[in-house]
């Protein structure tokens, strides 16, 4: 990771993404697909964060996915990540309803939503990670 004034926030946000998505996929093994979903969401909310933060130097105080990874293309300038979001829209737009929905609704989610939403999680995660190269 280069130096950043801001290194140690960067580490815990990181170190939380990771934990998350872990946490997404120990959810799915024990049949608790809404939290799965919801521990999805929050793994690609917190490692966007932490790669504007450590790259850019801050990030948008908001909790909308799409519009975090569209600040990650335009800081990166990734015609790739552009890309991304526009080929994954609609789920994008259901893994961010996930932040929502899993807390405060009584939306059962299928083991098949929560299969794609960790799987897009970790290609939005690998998508951010080489428009920004960073290694992990």
């Amino acid at each position: 990771m280069r130096a950043s004034p801001h290194r140690q926030e960067v580490e815990t946000l990181r170190r939380r993404a990771h934990d998350f998505l872990n946490e997404a996929h120990e959810a799915l093994a024990r049949e608790r697909y809404d939290l799965s979903c919801f521990f999805s969401e929050q793994a690609v909310q917190l490692y966007v964060k932490s790669v504007l933060l450590e790259r850019l130097g801050d990030y948008p105080r908001l909790h909308h996915l799409r519009a975090l990874l569209s600040e990650s293309a335009k800081g990166a300038s990734s015609k790739e990540l552009e890309e991304f979001i526009r080929d994954n829209r609609v789920g994008l737009s259901n893994l961010e309803d996930a932040y929502l929905i899993a807390r405060y609704t009584t939306k059962t989610y299928l083991k098949e939503d929560a299969e794609d939403m960790a799987r897009l999680a970790e290609t939005a995660i690998s998508a951010v990670k080489r428009a920004f190269g960073v290694d992990r």
